[in-house]
């Protein structure tokens, strides 16, 4: 049990990071928001789905924070843009060769009676994944409202 009340604490740390951050989970954290959409718009929320005409709010419910923003003007108009980030896996496989110095192999293995010092051919075969950047999806608010939206198909 004291074993239990020592890790409590970093439980209560943890925990919270693990929290999903899906559209039902943004409603229920802000209901007076949500509850101030008309009943399409709700639909559309819950779906994580969006369309123009919707405020900043709707889209915040639907699809969360964005990764960044940026505003700029277009036909003397100020617009605001909001990027959404993903990450790719890419794999990728290597080979590589090549010559090194240090213990090389003797008459009886590598460490064995016989071991000398020199150079040695040495190769090795790797798998190795990285995650790349890219951008899911944006969406363009003109007077606060939606005025285009762009989102990949999974």
């Amino acid at each position: 049990m004291k074993k239990l009340l020592l890790f409590a604490p970093l439980l209560a740390f943890l925990l919270p990071s693990c929290s999903v951050n899906t559209p039902v989970s943004r409603i229920d954290k802000n209901p007076a928001m949500f509850d101030r959409l008309s009943n399409s718009e709700k639909q559309l929320v819950r779906q994580g789905r969006i369309r123009n005409g919707m405020d900043k709010q709707a889209v915040y419910l639907a699809w969360g924070n964005p990764n960044s923003t940026s505003e700029g003007q277009q036909g003397g108009r100020v617009f605001e843009k909001w990027s959404y980030t993903g990450v790719r896996p890419v794999y990728r496989q290597s080979i590589y060769t090549g010559i090194g110095f240090g213990r090389g192999y003797g008459r009886y293995g590598r460490y064995g009676r016989g071991y000398r010092r020199g150079y040695y051919p040495y190769s090795s075969i790797g798998t190795a994944v990285s995650y790349l950047p890219y951008r899911a999806a944006w969406v363009k608010f003109d007077g606060g409202r939606v005025q285009s939206w762009q989102r990949g198909r999974n």
